[in-house]
C-alpha cells in the first residue's frame, strides 16, 4: 500500500483548520469524494464557517467549496446509490439534500432539507433502493457474469405502487429519537419522528444496516464501555398519506473488554460503532478507548438454541416440533492492545462471504473487500481482515515514514510541535482500491490499496484479479477509476484482449447493454500506455460513431403503419449487409426511399454530424497505406467489420438524403469538378470491409485498393481529425511509485508524464478547439462557457447554440454524461 497523492488544502487569509473539530470524509460509486473542513477566524473563535468540499479523483485540484449553512459542526456526509446526490448533517439536527446543478460535478445546489431542531445527528442514510448484487471469488474464472455477480434477493426499505422503491433518508438523533424523510413526487418531503424506544436515553454513536426483508436495524450505544450496545429494528410505512415509524429492541451485548478483569477499566468509552457491511445488520465492529490505546471487537449475530429445563426432558416429543432458538450476540474475534484508533473504513465491494469464496480468495491472494482500515493517532494506518482481525497490511505515515530509526531530533520536532499527523476520516473506494482520508491538518490524502495486499504474484493473477473488478464494475456502472490505479502500462494490451474475450462470451442481450460500456473501459485503459494511446482514439470515435448511428436510423419512419417487426433502420442494416455492390446507387435501389423521407431543417441541423461520419470515411482510407504499425489513430477500425459496415450503411443514408436536401450532405475539397465524393469514398469502403467482414476470414487489402487510397490526397483534402481531446486528468501521472503533492486550485502545479505525449495528443497554443459532441469548431479562445467530462476529457459547450429539435434531441442524449458515461465539469475559465 502506497501514498498515490496529497492535496494540501489552500488556507484562506486569516483562517486556520481548527484540529479539534471533527472531520467526515465519503466516496462515492462515481468516484466524488466530499470532506468537509471547518475553518474558524482567528480574530473571533465563534466564527466558523462549515464548508463541505467535492472533487471528482481525476481532478483533484478542481474542488467545489460549498458555504453549507449549517450553524454547527458536520457530522455525517452521505452518498446516495447513484453517487449524484449527497446528505449532510449538523449538531443542531439539520439535514440538507444537496444534488448537481445542470448535472456538473463542481456546481451543487441545496434542494431539500429537513430538520430536528437542537438535536445534533450521529447517524444518517439512506434509505435503501432493493438492488443487492453479490460478487462470488470462487466463480472468477466463470464465463457468465451472472455466476460471477448474482443479483440477491433484497426488498426496498419502503415501496411504492408496483414494487417500486420509495426515496428519502433516515437519521438518528442524540436523544434516541430516529426520523425519516420520504422524497415524494414533485420534489416535497413526507417527514415523521419517532423515538427508538419507551425510555430515550442519550446516544453517543449509532449506525444504520438493512435486512433483506425491507426492514432497517439500528445500533446505538451511550458512549460508554460499560453500558450495553443496543440494536432496534426499524419498520417505514406511509399510511393515509402520513409517514409512520415502528420500532422493536432486538438483542444487544456487553462488550467483552468490560468482562475481562485485565480489562474492565482500561478501555472506558465506546469511539467506533460500525456495522461490517451496509447490507449486513448480522455483523458488528466495535472499538473502545482510553486515552493512548483502543481494542476492536467484531460481533456476529447468531440463531442457537434455547436449553430447555430436565423437568420437559423426559417428555415423548410432538411430531414436527422443533426445538425453540433465540437470537444471540456472539464474539467472533478481537484484537490485543493497538494504538489509538482515530479513523475507521469499511469495505463497499459486496464480497460474499462463504467458505468456499473466502477460501479462493485465500488461496490467490484475493483480497479487496477483505479488509477494513483502521487509522490510528500516531499517522500509521492498519488493514485488517474484515473477520478474523488479522493484520493484513500497513501503511506507516508521512510524518513516521520520513523520519529513521533512532532519529530522536524528529521525534522531539514531532512532539514539540504539536499534534503528529495522523488521518481523522477515511473512506474506502467502491472496489476498496483506494483510500481517502483526511488528516487533522485538513489535508486530503489519497492512497492505494493493492489487490494482494502487497503479495507478490504471478502477472496472470494479477491480470485476473484486475479483470474481474472491472467486469464488477462494467455490470453495476460504478466508475473504475481506483482499479486503473494498478495497471501498469505493460498490463495494458493483455487486459483488452482478456476483457474483449469475457464479453464475447456474454449472451446478445447483455452484450448489447454494455456495448457502449466496453468501449469507455478499453479506451480508458488504452491511455495508461503509450503503446496503446492511439487506439484510445480509436474507442472514442467508435462511441461517437455507435452514438451517430443510432440518432440517424432513428429520424427512419414506416412508410405504412402495418408494417412488419423490423424497423427501417434494422433493413438497411441487412440489405446493407447482403448488398456487397461497390456502387453506391445500386445499393440505394434495393431500399425504400419513402422511408428516407425527412423534412429539411432535422436534415439541415445535423449537417455537422454527417460531415464527421464523411470526414471519418476519409481520414480512415487516406491513412490505410500508413497503417504499418499500431501506434497510429485508425487502425483499429481497419480489421473492425461491424463498425466499417456502420459506416457503410450511413453513407447510403446520407446519399438518400442528399437527394432531398442537398444542404445536409457533407462538404469536400476536391481537385476536379466532376469528382463524385460520395461514390468513390463509398466504392473504397466496401472494398476495405469486405476484406474484414465478420462471415469470412479476414483478408489483407489488396494492392490496388492500397493504390487508390494513396490517390485519394491528391484527389480530396483530408482532413485532421481531432475526435479525441486532450484528457488532463491525474490517472496517467500516477503509474510512478513516487508520491504526488498537489494543490487544491493550481492544476499547472501537477508534473508532467514519463512518456512523451503522442503527436495526436498535443495541440498548439493557437489551434482550434472542438467541441466534440456537437462536431463543430469553438475557436481559438472560445468565448462560450464549456463542460469537460471527468474521465475522457470530451469537451462541449454548456449551452446549445441550436434551436432546432432533432439538434436539441442529439444533445439531450448527453445532458447527464457523457458519451463514455464520465460525469461533467464546468471548465474553469482560466482554463478555458
Amino acid at each position: 500500500m502506497e501514498l498515490a497523492y496529497v492535496c494540501e488544502w489552500e488556507k484562506r487569509p486569516k483562517s486556520t483548520h481548527c484540529p479539534s473539530i471533527p472531520l467526515v470524509c465519503s466516496w462515492s460509486c462515481r468516484n466524488l469524494v466530499a470532506f468537509t473542513t471547518d475553518l474558524k477566524n482567528e480574530d473571533d473563535d465563534k466564527d466558523v464557517s462549515h464548508m463541505i468540499h467535492i472533487i471528482d479523483t481525476e481532478h483533484p485540484w478542481d474542488v467545489y467549496s460549498i458555504s453549507s449553512g449549517h450553524t454547527e459542526v458536520i457530522s455525517c456526509l452521505e452518498w446516495d446509490q447513484s453517487g449524484s446526490r449527497l446528505l449532510s448533517a449538523d449538531g443542531d439536527g439539520q439535514i440538507k439534500c444537496w444534488s448537481m446543478s445542470d448535472h456538473l460535478v463542481n456546481s451543487w445546489e441545496s434542494v431539500l432539507s429537513s430538520s430536528l431542531d437542537g438535536d445534533p445527528i450521529v447517524a444518517l442514510s439512506w434509505l435503501h433502493n432493493g438492488v443487492k448484487l453479490a460478487l462470488h471469488v470462487e466463480m472468477s474464472g466463470s464465463t457468465n457474469f451472472g455466476e460471477k455477480f448474482s443479483r440477491v434477493k433484497f426488498s426496498p426499505s419502503l415501496t411504492l405502487f408496483g414494487g417500486k422503491p420509495m426515496e428519502g433518508w433516515m437519521a438518528v438523533t442524540v436523544s434516541g429519537l430516529v426520523t425519516v424523510s420520504l422524497l415524494k413526487p414533485g420534489s416535497t418531503l413526507l417527514t415523521a419522528s419517532e423515538s427508538l424506544c419507551r425510555l430515550r436515553g442519550r446516544v453517543a454513536l449509532a449506525d444504520i444496516a438493512f435486512t433483506g426483508g425491507g426492514n432497517i436495524v439500528v445500533a446505538a450505544t451511550d458512549g460508554s464501555s460499560s453500558s450495553p450496545v443496543q440494536f432496534y429494528k426499524v419498520v417505514v410505512s406511509v399510511v393515509s398519506e402520513k409517514c409512520r415509524i415502528d420500532t422493536e429492541l432486538l438483542p444487544s451485548l456487553f462488550l467483552r473488554c468490560t468482562t475481562d478483569p485485565l480489562r474492565r477499566e482500561k478501555y472506558p468509552a465506546v469511539t467506533h460503532l460500525k456495522f461490517l457491511t451496509r447490507e449486513n445488520s448480522e455483523q458488528v465492529l466495535l472499538c473502545a478507548s482510553n486515552q493512548t490505546g483502543s481494542i476492536v471487537e467484531c460481533w456476529s449475530l447468531r440463531k442457537e438454541g434455547l436449553p430447555v429445563n430436565n423437568i420437559f426432558q423426559h417428555r415423548s416429543p410432538v411430531v414436527g416440533e422443533k426445538q425453540p432458538t433465540i437470537l444471540k450476540w456472539r464474539i467472533l474475534t478481537t484484537t490485543n492492545d493497538l494504538e489509538r484508533v482515530s479513523a475507521v473504513a469499511l469495505p463497499k465491494l459486496p464480497i460474499s462471504i462463504s467458505n468456499t469464496d473466502l477460501k479462493v480468495a485465500s488461496d490467490t491472494k484475493f483480497c479487496p473487500g477483505l479488509g477494513l482500515a483502521l487509522a490510528f493517532h500516531d499517522g500509521s494506518i492498519q488493514i485488517l481482515h474484515r473477520l478474523s482481525l488479522h493484520t493484513m497490511g500497513v501503511f506507516y505515515g508521512s510524518s513516521s515514514s520520513n523520519q529513521r530509526p533512532g532519529d530522536e531530533s524528529a521525534i522531539k520536532r514531532q512532539r514539540t510541535g504539536g499534534p503528529a499527523l495522523h488521518f481523522k476520516a477515511l473512506q474506502f473506494s467502491w472496489t476498496s482500491l483506494a483510500l481517502a482520508g483526511v488528516d487533522n491538518h485538513g489535508k486530503l490524502h489519497m492512497l492505494r490499496v493493492s489487490p494482494s495486499m502487497g503479495q507478490v504474484l504471478e502477472m496472470n493473477t494479477t491480470l485476473r484479479h484486475l479483470l474481474f473488478l472491472l467486469e464488477y464494475c462494467m455490470v453495476t456502472g460504478y466508475d473504475w477509476w481506483d482499479v486503473l490505479l494498478h495497471v501498469q502500462p505493460s498490463m495494458v494490451h493483455n487486459l483488452v484482449e482478456k476483457l474483449h474475450e469475457e464479453y464475447m462470451r456474454q449472451n446478445q442481450a447483455l452484450q448489447q447493454v454494455l456495448a457502449t460500456r466496453i468501449v469507455a473501459v478499453k479506451a480508458s485503459l488504452c491511455k495508461l500506455s503509450t503503446a496503446t494511446a492511439a487506439r484510445a482514439c480509436d474507442f472514442h470515435a467508435k462511441l461517437l460513431l455507435i452514438a451517430i448511428s443510432s440518432t440517424l436510423k432513428s429520424l427512419l419512419r414506416p412508410h405504412v403503419l402495418n408494417t412488419p417487426d423490423k424497423t427501417p433502420g434494422d433493413r438497411l442494416t441487412e440489405i446493407c449487409a447482403k448488398n456487397t455492390d461497390t456502387d453506391i446507387d445500386k445499393v440505394m435501389i434495393n431500399l425504400k426511399t419513402e422511408e428516407f423521407v425527412l423534412d429539411g431543417p432535422p436534415l439541415q441541423s445535423l449537417q455537422q454530424l454527417i460531415q464527421w461520419v464523411g470526414d471519418f470515411v476519409l481520414y480512415l482510407l487516406a491513412n490505410l497505406p500508413n497503417q504499418g504499425s499500431m501506434v497510429r489513430p485508425g487502425f483499429g477500425f481497419m480489421r473492425d467489420g461491424a463498425s466499417l459496415g456502420m459506416l457503410r450503411e450511413m453513407l447510403v443514408m446520407i446519399r438518400i438524403w442528399g437527394l432531398l436536401k442537398p444542404g445536409c450532405l457533407p462538404t469536400f475539397t476536391a481537385t476536379s469538378d466532376n469528382q463524385d465524393s460520395m461514390q468513390l469514398l463509398f466504392r473504397l469502403l466496401t472494398k476495405l470491409w469486405l476484406c474484414s467482414r465478420d462471415d469470412g476470414p479476414p483478408q489483407e487489402p489488396d494492392e490496388s485498393l492500397i493504390d487508390e487510397c494513396c490517390l485519394l490526397p491528391s484527389q480530396l483534402l483530408v482532413p485532421s481529425m481531432d475526435w479525441l481531446p486532450v484528457n488532463d486528468g491525474i490517472i496517467v501521472k500516477l503509474q510512478g511509485k513516487h508520491p504526488l503533492r498537489l494543490q487544491f486550485g493550481k492544476a499547472s502545479s501537477l508534473p508532467g508524464g514519463s512518456a512523451a505525449p503522442l503527436e495526436v495528443f498535443t495541440r498548439s497554443p493557437g489551434s482550434q478547439k472542438m467541441d466534440n459532441l456537437r462536431c463543430v469548431h469553438m475557436g481559438v479562445c472560445p468565448t462560450e462557457e464549456s463542460k469537460a467530462c471527468t474521465r475522457c476529457g470530451c469537451v462541449t459547450m454548456l449551452r446549445s447554440p441550436n434551436k432546432t429539435n432533432a439538434m436539441k434531441q442529439w444533445e439531450q442524449r448527453w445532458i447527464k454524461n457523457c458519451l463514455c458515461g464520465g460525469l461533467w465539469r464546468r471548465i474553469p475559465s482560466t482554463l478555458t
